[in-house]
């Protein structure tokens, strides 16, 4: 379960960043051909492998039916009931979403190379890249953290060691 709340969190936060700018991008926005729109939404398409709309739902809904279960704990099926409406209410929708972050892309892409990048995730070696880029990018984060976990302590001996070279004990 741990997983799939990091798996979610992770979707929330890059739909939330992709969401703001889509948002904001009427000040800065540029024009894009409908050419590039559409390739955008198919590379969207083709690299949505862990569902962003339907796990950003399903987030915010189990946090929701969480709150509402602390405030009062007797709910229990009326607010599953509730929540569960409002999930129904959302289905559909999926597609502005998807619309909003290709148009993101194809502002910062080229139709070249939108098209470039589209036969690169319609190939078996994009398509395997955009199924395990979740998974792979977890293991980065975690090899991350032990590097800077481990930086620090070496990079903190060094200086002491550099200060104490100078007669200057910490």
């Amino acid at each position: 379960m741990t997983s799939i709340n990091q798996r979610a969190t992770a979707v929330a936060a890059a739909v939330l960043t992709v969401a703001m700018l889509a948002f904001s991008a009427p000040a800065f926005a540029q024009e894009v051909s409908p050419d590039q729109l559409a390739l955008a939404r198919k590379y969207v398409d083709l690299t949505d492998k862990v569902d962003v709309y339907g796990t950003t739902i399903a987030t915010v809904a189990a946090e929701t039916l969480n709150q509402v279960l602390k405030l009062n704990p007797g709910l229990g099926g009326q607010a599953t009931e509730a929540v569960t409406e409002v999930v129904k209410s959302y289905k559909g929708r999926k597609g502005d979403l998807m619309d909003q972050i290709a148009r993101t892309y194809a502002e910062h892409f080229t139709t070249d190379e939108l098209q470039q990048i589209v036969a690169f995730y319609s190939s078996p070696a994009g398509s395997k890249l955009a199924s395990t880029n979740f998974e792979v990018n977890q293991q980065l984060q975690k090899v991350m953290k032990l590097f800077q976990a481990n930086l620090t302590t070496e990079f903190y001996a060094k200086v002491r060691a550099a200060l104490k070279n100078k007669g200057v004990t910490l």
